[in-house]
């Protein structure tokens, strides 16, 4: 039973939850937490304090002898905006190397939220209405549109609580100005994206992170009736609190049950964003779930050891939406990216036994067959790289960045060039990897070989393969030819015996 660690390192506070995967299901085993405030003074000076940074350096090593004691056999590690913002962040990260081991990934505003949606979804029954699901963290708030599990859009907004707090409040309590300016900063940026969420018709609200547990909490202690539902906030009750919050000290706030010592020092600034949110949206109000990123990158691993999970379903779906996306966006032929596709599989199958790619590069190859014509859309000059560039930097949903240099990579050596060690895109990928993405490159340049004419002239390939020879047979439509296939397949015959040590002939049926 495979046992996957979660850490999440937030602009206020640092998380660890571990799991089992039983039976096809993740069963938490532990869960850890601390305010360490990572995020405080970034985002007005730009820096990591040395203060925060060891605070959070000391958690983590507490984390890290929790997962040797459960022995866990994957960690991921991911930290947020407070990351994302920082100049300093990279001497963090070593910092945090240094002391557990961990290579920290900072992830965008983009895929955080993807991944608190999977969190949720893969636990929570959501339904078939418009959903608005909110995080708001100490840097950012992501707010993810859903609908029957399917994420519609997703915005992410610069309205952290830590972030909100350090540059707008000054005075204890928040003098009238502040208040204001908070307030005024607060509806620019929610009205920015107001169109969007609008549109979507929002029927149902989800809120995750302390923020809203502490908010949740004080609504139900403020309520005379105590029977309705704990972790539902109206739209009236939130209103009630972000005023009568804003009116307290930071003592009267920690005296309130739920807010916690430290929450309380950001609290207000959260409560304004969620008024602001309920207030600009019409939305009734919003449901608590202790779920959140953490669980998102639980469900992550889980599916990429077993993909019959919930969760792998969700994340295959996600994947091909999303490159299906950015097919018709970049203004690729969606038939013949397809056909390429299907060629590719096909090779991948057939030559199983000659490349031994692990099957991880099944699915990598497929994106690239895709995609790999995607720089054409910037400029034919040049468009392998423009590809490469555009593939490692576009938001494909349910990929590492690593994943997404790999995919790159794969559709980068597809003209006369080939993949050099030394160069920026073989370079950047894992030395583990760089093997397996030369042999992709190379089953896709065959399968843009058999597609090469963009006619279809190739109605079924044949492949067989006895000791070192390789044999391609090409069957053509009725009354086709298959000259330029073969020609095209012909060219790369050196390059696969480089690669593969086999011989490499074609054939026309």
């Amino acid at each position: 039973m495979p046992t996957f660690a979660a850490v999440d390192i937030g602009s206020n506070s640092v998380r660890l939850k571990i799991a089992r995967l039983t039976r096809g299901r993740l069963r938490p085993i532990h869960e850890d937490r601390e305010v360490t405030r990572l995020g405080e003074g970034v985002f007005r000076s730009g820096f990591l304090t040395p203060e925060s940074m060891a605070d959070t350096v000391k958690v983590l090593r507490r984390f890290h002898r929790t997962t040797q004691q459960v022995v866990t056999d994957t960690v991921r590690v991911v930290a947020t905006s407070a990351l994302r913002d920082a100049h300093n962040s990279q001497a963090f990260m070593e910092w945090v190397r240094s002391a557990t081991g961990w290579k920290v990934e900072v992830i965008s505003g983009l895929e955080e939220a993807r991944l608190i949606h999977l969190g949720l979804i893969s636990t929570l029954r959501i339904g078939g209405s418009p959903t608005l699901m909110i995080d708001l963290g100490g840097g950012s708030c992501e707010l993810t549109v859903s609908t029957r599990g399917h994420i519609r859009d997703t915005v992410s907004l610069p309205l952290g609580a830590v972030r909100l707090t350090d540059e707008f409040v000054r005075h204890d309590p928040p003098r009238k100005g502040e208040l204001k300016r908070l307030h005024g900063f607060v509806t620019r940026e929610v009205n920015r994206n107001s169109a969007r969420i609008s549109a979507a018709h929002i029927k149902n609200v989800i809120a995750t992170s302390g923020t809203a547990d502490a908010l949740a909490t004080v609504a139900t202690h403020l309520r005379k009736a105590r029977t309705r539902q704990r972790s539902f906030v109206s739209r009236a009750e939130m209103a009630r609190i972000a005023k009568r919050l804003s009116r307290l000290t930071l003592a009267q706030r920690r005296e309130i049950q739920g807010i916690g010592l430290r929450r309380a020092e950001i609290i207000i600034a959260g409560a304004v964003v969620y008024h602001e949110l309920l207030e600009r949206f019409n939305l009734k109000g919003f449901r608590y779930s202790p779920l959140g990123l953490r669980d998102g990158l639980l469900a992550q691993m889980a599916a990429d050891h077993d993909r019959s999970t919930r969760s792998g379903k969700q994340i295959e779906s996600e994947r091909w939406e999303s490159i299906t996306k950015a097919v018709t966006h970049y203004r690729v032929e969606m038939k013949h990216a397809l056909d390429v596709r299907a060629s590719a599989m096909l090779l991948f199958s057939a030559l199983r036994s000659v490349h031994g790619l692990p099957p991880e590069f099944r699915e990598w190859l497929s994106a690239a067959a895709m995609l790999y014509e995607v720089g054409d859309y910037i400029n034919r000059n040049g468009h392998h790289r423009h590809t490469y560039y555009i593939i490692s930097n576009s938001e494909i949903l349910g990929y590492t960045p690593q994943q997404r240099r790999i995919i790159a990579a794969i559709a980068r050596y597809l003209g006369k060039s080939r993949p050099v060690m030394e160069e920026a895109p073989m370079k950047d990928i894992d030395p583990a990897d760089r093997s397996g993405v030369q042999k992709a490159i190379l089953l896709l340049r065959l399968a843009r070989a058999l597609n090469l004419g963009r006619s279809r002239a190739v109605e079924k390939v044949r492949v067989s393969h006895r000791g070192a020879e390789v044999r391609l047979t090409l069957v053509p439509r009725r009354r086709m030819g298959v000259d330029l296939e073969l020609w095209a397949i012909e060219n790369d015959a050196a390059y696969f015996r480089e690669v593969f040590g086999r011989e490499l002939s074609t054939a026309a049926a």
